[in-house]
């Protein structure tokens, strides 16, 4: 291994030469305290960034072993440390001089929600960093002084100040500890009681736009109803009191403007952990909860629509149902068959984004077009047995139609961003409208008995002497999707992913199965094996040679729905 003045000499002996001579600082640097390893470099200064880390064994970064005993406490202080890394690239970014990505210095940089990223990871013996470094050059000459200004003086500040506990402050460190107790916590107390999510009083759901992650400025903090109020008492600081919402159907009602779509779209994210400040860092929805929407236009493979599709005109069988160009209502119900396959616990729905025909179909229409004539058995009329049969449970916004009504368990109406228990004044009514006829064109409940395959066929392409493999290339496009082999997988309508951290993941995971060649296998069993290898070696056992900054961990539903929207042939 190379000492830090190893790296001075080798940076004045390629000063001023062409580009390329960069690729002779290739290797690792010890600093004393922490090794600097340069693991990938750009092939030009207008390239994608050089791919660096930073590893300091665990005793010399001397945070306390308490921290790192679980996995959400771990991820919890990487995320911390990473905010902090990451703000303080920030403040040496491109004070090093040069032409295009000349004296860049980043890393990830998270969102509200914590996530396990590959920017800062704690293994067994040592913490790493990794980040980016746009290795300065005048045109395309070097120029080293630049770099060494970066690596010699800006790194060592930034690891002593960033890396070592000595340097923190102690009390932060601990409110995010106790903060991922909490939430770790309320996760066990929703399985504990039988509630799919839970929203704490004092909440900011609104955010500050659209756009933004933000909490809105002055919007009225949540109140929970007095009926599904609920208390929990917390392993740090005193009880928490706020909105449990029970296994079963639940629906969210009330005017436009109200804030049903802001509580889903609260509860959606709630999946994930979210920092202090936030405004929902105690919004807490079950891990695997899963949002549908329709998707017109995606994919299906050899999926068993039964259930809500059958009988179509053409004769096609849905039993074993595949199409390029799925409607709105095909595409929601493959959802829904994909989440029972996933093994989630909670769809989440919004009427607004569903399509009509698959939620509901109203009396005076089932009048007109008899049942015979419907291929479609809607959702409405499998929701119960959803979660009576599978221990699946819904929460619906419902704006238009109140046909759900008749087979919710729980009602809430938000009112100005308050919500309320109408359940009670509801069943009063509901004599008054009596439901329809939901059934009388719809098979018995019967789930798929057998087990759905992963099927794809590709030859393996060599060229070369050597017969060297054909490189598969990816390309990510924010939190849109991906495109591998000019195939574009479409994660548009995928809301639970919302990062594109998450989306270089999953492009990562496909890579790696797509590199295997033809493959049959159950989809369970493929997506099982994915989690296995995520779990004992990380993104690593995904990225071929150094794992560098730029993925973040996806959930097990995020890899499932990636799969199920590759066009596989």
């Amino acid at each position: 291994m190379y000492n830090k003045i190893d790296l001075k000499n080798k940076l004045e002996s390629i000063h001023r030469k062409s580009y390329p001579a960069y690729k002779s600082l290739r290797g690792s640097y010890t600093f004393g305290d922490f090794v600097l390893s340069i693991d990938h470099v750009q092939g030009d200064p207008f390239a994608a960034p050089s791919s660096l880390h930073v590893e300091l064994p665990l005793k010399k970064a001397g945070f306390p072993e308490k921290y790192l005993e679980k996995r959400h406490t771990k991820t919890a202080l990487e995320d911390l440390i990473l905010r902090s890394f990451s703000k303080a690239l920030d403040q040496y970014s491109f004070k090093a001089k040069g032409s295009g990505k000349s004296g860049l210095i980043s890393t990830s940089r998270p969102g509200p929600e914590v996530m396990r990223r590959t920017a800062v990871e704690f293994n067994n013996i040592a913490l790493l960093v990794r980040f980016e470094v746009g290795f300065p050059a005048n045109g395309r000459t070097i120029n080293a002084q630049e770099l060494e200004k970066i690596l010699l003086e800006f790194l060592p500040q930034i690891v002593k100040t960033c890396l070592f506990y000595q340097s923190w402050e102690k009390a932060k460190i601990q409110a995010c500890y106790e903060l991922a107790e909490n939430q770790q916590r309320i996760r066990e107390v929703l399985e504990e009681r039988k509630l799919v999510a839970f929203c704490a009083n004092g909440s900011i759901l609104p955010r500050k736009s659209g756009v933004s992650s933000q909490p809105l400025k002055d919007a009225i903090e949540f109140q929970s109803p007095e009926s599904m109020e609920i208390s929990i008492d917390l392993p740090f600081g005193n009880s928490i009191r706020g909105m449990g919402i029970p296994e079963g159907v639940t629906l969210i009602i009330g005017g436009g403007y109200h804030g049903k779509s802001t509580l889903l779209q609260a509860l959606e994210q709630g999946v994930y952990n979210h920092v202090k400040g936030d405004g929902r860092e105690y919004v807490i929805t079950r891990a695997d909860a899963l949002k549908l929407r329709a998707e017109d236009g995606r994919a299906v493979s050899h999926l068993d629509l039964s259930l809500f599709i059958h009988d179509l005109p053409n004769g096609k069988d849905t039993h074993c149902f595949s199409t390029e160009d799925a409607s709105g209502s095909t595409s929601q119900a493959a959802g829904v068959l994909e989440g029972i396959e996933a093994e989630t616990s909670c769809f989440l729905i919004d009427e607004d984004t569903s399509a009509t025909n698959f939620l509901v179909r109203d009396a005076f229409m089932q009048r007109v077009v008899s049942g015979d004539q419907e291929p479609i058995t809607p959702f409405i009329a499998r929701v119960r047995d959803l979660y009576e049969k599978v221990g699946i449970s819904t929460i619906l916004v419902a704006g238009s139609s109140g046909a759900f009504f008749h087979v919710a368990d729980t009602i809430i109406q938000m009112d100005a961003y308050r919500p309320k228990d109408v359940k009670m004044s509801v069943e009063a009514l509901l004599p008054e409208y009596p439901p329809a006829d939901l059934c009388s064109n719809a098979e018995p409940f019967t789930l798929p008995t057998e087990k759905r395959m992963f099927v794809m066929e590709r030859k393996i392409k060599r060229y070369g002497r050597g017969e060297r493999e054909e490189r598969i290339k990816t390309k990510v496009m924010g939190t849109d999707g991906f495109s591998i082999e000019h195939n574009i997988v479409d994660l548009r309508c995928v809301e639970q992913l919302i990062d594109t951290e998450q989306t270089a993941a999953l492009a990562a995971i496909l890579k790696h199965i797509v590199k295997k060649g033809s493959i049959c296998m159950e989809m369970q069993e493929l997506v099982a094996e994915i989690n296995t290898l995520l779990k004992k070696k990380g993104m690593a056992a995904f990225v071929e040679g150094a794992l560098s900054c730029g993925y973040a961990y996806p959930r097990k539903e995020e890899i499932y729905l990636m799969l199920n929207r590759f066009r596989r042939g």
